[in-house]
């Protein structure tokens, strides 16, 4: 068994302690998909398969948003490495108006296409109304999604992963408040869903982004800067945030196009296919906290300009990630029926959904190597080629078979290809990070 030096040991010590924090933000934003998807998994299986309709093009447009904020942030992990922190101030501002005005932008062609959304999903036409309507009051919400994820991103890239740890655990709390208000107590069903998930969104943007402003230590508005637009600053956002909006957009395309797969195979699989993604969540949580402790320790590394230690951390960090990810597919394959139980009262969705999730776990670990990898990738401000790979990934392996399987395995062929994706999407990952070509990325900033 391999020893591990001192230095290694400090570096190992302060991803843990970057990652804890957005761990337990993980984990509470799963518990939160566990809680929402049981409240509306008792009004049954209808009620399930209209949001799970709609729930790939939600994270579409969320992932817009994302990318916007990710232009931003990523400059100010390196600009904070680099101890230029009225430059950091300055992206930061830079950042809260490009967000907004891209939120606002993403809410008004959202809510235009919210009515005809389910019928070009190829859902069952009993969905159309309820699914409609909850992506419309979704999409209300997406100034302040935009809001909370830049402010948040941007704490995180500071050094602060407390503070947006904490405050997307109140989201998780809040959205399960306002659902039992909104579903149970005014009885809205699936519509309730929806304004209680709004409402815990703006709730909490609006506090994430007073911390932000006004208590952070590095970003604080009150400590100077400007809220003009830099040429510098424009074209380094540009440079990460279109290729991690194109990255976004095929990936969630991808998901729109599984669900537009999946849905002509009947209400049950289409429940069972949005309630095993739920589940399946629960895996891949470190992952992504660990990624997120890998974007701003390469970040600031290459800030202060050390690719050796941004290189170590994002080797610690991908080996991190593939552990935790084995552990928790191990425990989701054995616990599966159990966790459906929890998110439906239909016999025949959990039957199908604990059979299909227990195929997708085989992939974990290698999942979880894209996820943390992608997250070192992005702290460097390589987002093309990533981006590109996740394409090639998606495109011509998962859709690809899930066309071909589909019509003799149903939903199990979908899942099945899932399975053989997300090991070939780790493997190329991992030969990326292996060659460190990622590390010769320049940000003129």
């Amino acid at each position: 068994m391999p020893v591990l030096t001192n230095e290694k040991k400090t570096a190992v010590k302060r991803v843990l302690r970057l990652s804890v924090p957005a761990i337990m933000a993980e984990i509470s934003s799963i518990i939160m998909q566990y809680i929402d998807a049981a409240m509306v998994g008792s009004l049954g299986a209808h009620a399930t398969a209209a949001i799970g309709l709609v729930s790939t093009t939600t994270w579409l447009i969320g992932g817009l948003c994302i990318s916007v904020g990710t232009g931003f942030s990523v400059q100010t992990a390196q600009l904070v490495g680099a101890e230029r922190f009225e430059d950091a101030r300055c992206a930061f501002r830079q950042g809260i108006k490009s967000c907004l005005i891209a939120g606002a932008v993403l809410m008004v062609i959202a809510c235009a296409i919210s009515r005809p959304l389910p019928v070009l999903l190829r859902g069952d036409s009993a969905l159309y109304d309820d699914a409609s309507a909850y992506f419309f009051v979704f999409s209300l919400a997406l100034p302040f999604e935009c809001l909370r994820y830049m402010s948040g991103s941007m704490l995180a890239c500071s050094g602060d992963m407390k503070t947006p740890g904490i405050l997307n655990t109140l989201l998780c709390v809040c959205d399960v408040l306002f659902n039992l208000l909104f579903i149970f107590g005014f009885g809205l069903g699936v519509k309730g869903a929806a304004l209680g998930t709004a409402a815990s969104e703006v709730c909490i943007s609006l506090v994430m982004f007073f911390y932000a402003a006004f208590k952070s230590d590095v970003l604080s508005l009150r400590l100077g800067g400007s809220w003009r637009y830099t040429k510098s600053c424009v074209k380094a956002a540009v440079k990460i945030a279109v290729p991690a909006a194109f990255e976004h957009s095929v990936m969630c395309l991808a998901y729109v196009a599984a669900t537009y797969i999946a849905a002509p195979l009947g209400t049950v699989s289409l429940a069972a296919n949005s309630l095993a993604v739920t589940a399946e969540s629960f895996c891949y949580m470190p992952a992504y906290g660990i990624g997120s402790a890998a974007t701003t320790l390469v970040g600031q590394s290459l800030g202060a300009g050390n690719k050796a230690l941004a290189k170590s951390y994002a080797h610690i960090c991908a080996a991190m990630g593939m552990i935790f990810m084995a552990v928790t597919g191990a425990v989701t394959f054995f616990a599966a029926p159990l966790m459906f139980r929890l998110l439906t009262s239909s016999a025949d969705v959990r039957a199908l959904g604990t059979a299909v999730l227990r195929i997708e776990v085989f992939a974990e670990p290698l999942y979880g190597a894209s996820i943390v990898c992608a997250g070192a990738f992005r702290g460097a401000g390589d987002t093309l080629l990533p981006s590109i790979m996740n394409l090639v990934s998606m495109w011509g392996v998962r859709i690809t078979l899930s066309v071909i399987l589909v019509g003799t395995m149903g939903l199990y062929g979908i899942w099945t290809a899932m399975c053989a994706e997300l090991c070939f999407r780790g493997v190329i990952f991992l030969v990326r990070l292996m060659r460190g070509r990622w590390l010769d990325i320049k940000l003129k900033i």
